[in-house]
């Protein structure tokens, strides 16, 4: 397994491999060759970037049983888009937007395209899986599913910093069977093996890739588990995937 890291110095953005605390810098870019520049530095000595420099980002919704309460079981992968302008980076804050009243944490497992899918069998989606990392796929409810509900989610889902990503990209794992948590000022409120998914991961990409091209670098939020809860100013969220580590982010 390989852990991949994007971060920045006083002087520049990089990519390097986690080990340990130590990163060692890469040249290029997640996809380029990796090969090592011989620079190193302490994790605690960068500022942690959200690893993925998203070209799309599409998520799944309701991938879960312990999600879907009393709503029937999708029949294929429910999808929607976020913009790639909600990624926020680890340790950032959670902005509240202005006249949002109840808004969410959802952790999710996020998966990582490595390579070009379109109209893709389940295999050759299986194979274009670069990696995974942790997300959280923040929302409010009243904006998604509230008396004033808009047309579409674009804010519900896709406001500023609604997408919180990291933080590193496991590679060479098998994430058919990570244990996913949060927790809200500490306190476990969602609990789920990723071997839970309603449809796994080469199922969606293969779904997806059926009408929308997926490209490297591409990001898909595969669902959340159980019951999501509400978030207030001065809260910490953390979501945890294991082998990848916890993505912590403050709300303001």
């Amino acid at each position: 397994m390989t852990k991949f890291i994007r971060y920045s110095t006083n002087s520049s953005t990089s990519y390097g491999v986690l080990e340990g605390d130590t990163i060692r810098q890469i040249q290029g870019g997640l996809f380029d060759g990796h090969t090592p520049t011989g620079a190193t530095h302490k994790v605690g000595d960068v500022k942690v970037l959200y690893p993925v420099e998203a070209g799309k980002i599409l998520a799944v919704g309701l991938n879960y049983k312990s999600h879907l309460g009393n709503r029937p079981q999708p029949a294929s992968p429910e999808m929607f888009y976020k913009p790639n302008s909600a990624l926020q980076n680890p340790g950032d804050p959670i902005v509240l937007p202005k006249d949002s009243s109840d808004v969410h944490s959802e952790g999710e497992m996020v998966v990582v395209v490595g390579k070009k899918l379109s109209k893709a069998g389940v295999d050759e989606a299986r194979a274009a899986v670069f990696g995974v990392t942790a997300g959280n796929d923040v929302s409010d409810r009243n904006w998604q599913h509230g008396e004033k509900k808009d047309l579409q989610w674009w804010r519900a889902k896709g406001s500023d910093t609604f997408a919180c990503l990291g933080p590193v990209v496991l590679a060479g794992a098998d994430y058919g069977k990570l244990l996913l948590q949060t927790r809200i000022n500490g306190e476990v409120v969602q609990k789920q093996y990723t071997s839970d998914l309603i449809f796994d991961v080469p199922a969606v990409l293969s779904w997806i890739s059926g009408w929308v091209t997926l490209m490297p670098g591409d990001l898909v939020y595969t669902g959340t588990p159980g019951n999501t809860r509400r978030m207030s100013a001065g809260d910490v969220v953390e979501v945890e995937l294991e082998e990848v580590g916890v993505l912590r982010n403050p709300v303001k």
